[in-house]
């Protein structure tokens, strides 16, 4: 069972859409897939909930509440994350993932959040010993801001974690929220740059580079 997290302490970095993006692609492949809510917001279920029912089945799982079990006969485990997450709550957390994604946006603020917030996750015992690995993306970015330059630049500098992607800030997320589908879901034709942006996150994914040591 592969088991994937998406995971940032700042609030509005686009963990819910990128956490349903990853569970619908593994979904259409014809995998199991549980998708986690650790967020009492419920973003993720609630697209869940608007899914249509013709589209792969996705299982959804509340775990705001704390303890919980995961089926073991789940082939993909796709965990959103709540924001302000630190300390023991982090390190729980941290505990349930093989593969962490941590998407950053393209803001002074969010930068200056994101430095001290990865720096804990790659310090965390589990992923320093390799046991989880983890791999950053810019998000929502408009690559004419000079802002966006900035980030491209700071996520490339940070040591143990590769920087893997770009995406952009398009409607085509929005629009595929509001029905509960993911990018990969949409008309090919009207996503196709989304899906180039997309690629080398699947890869990484689906390589020996995202998955445990061991």
């Amino acid at each position: 069972m592969r088991s994937i997290m998406v995971l940032n302490s700042k609030g509005g970095s686009g963990k819910s859409t990128v956490a349903t993006s990853i569970a619908s692609y593994y979904a259409a492949q014809g995998n199991k897939v549980m998708l986690v809510d650790l967020d009492p917001q419920a973003s993720s279920l609630e697209w869940l909930s608007a899914r249509p029912s013709g589209r792969s089945s996705i299982t959804g799982f509340d775990g705001s509440a704390g303890h919980f079990r995961v089926p073991r006969n789940a082939d993909y485990v796709v965990y959103d994350t709540p924001a302000a997450v630190h300390g023991r709550e982090l390190s729980d957390n941290l505990r349930r993932a093989q593969s962490i994604i941590i998407p950053v946006l393209p803001s002074p603020i969010d930068m200056r959040a994101a430095t001290p917030f990865i720096q804990k996750v790659l310090d965390n015992g589990r992923v320093a010993r390799k046991e989880a690995r983890v791999a950053l993306i810019a998000n929502r970015c408009r690559e004419n801001y000079n802002i966006y330059h900035q980030l491209d630049t700071y996520l490339r500098k940070v040591r143990k974690a590769p920087f893997i992607s770009v995406l952009r800030e398009t409607q085509n997320y929005v629009r595929a929220a509001e029905r509960g589908l993911g990018i990969f879901e949409l008309a090919p034709y009207s996503v196709r740059k989304d899906l180039d942006q997309w690629d080398p996150i699947i890869r990484w994914l689906n390589s020996k580079r995202s998955q445990p040591l061991g």
